[in-house]
């Protein structure tokens, strides 16, 4: 997702997105360990959308 779309979403919705993403990432981990994960980029675009949902988060907590 873009940053864009994450910013139109509520802090309730970024929570949830945030949980998520956490439990997709770590099915990828384990399919990786597992020798299972086809596509390894998965595990790159799910790190930049938590880090992009965290740094929103940060800079709403900021702004208030």
């Amino acid at each position: 997702m873009k940053a864009i779309e994450f910013r139109n979403k509520t802090d309730a919705e970024l929570n949830k997105e945030l949980l998520d993403l956490r439990k997709a990432q770590f099915s990828l981990r384990m399919q990786l360990a597992t020798q299972q994960l086809s596509n390894s980029s998965q595990l790159g675009n799910l790190r930049k959308d938590i880090a992009r949902i965290k740094t929103i988060q940060c800079e709403r907590a900021i702004a208030k």
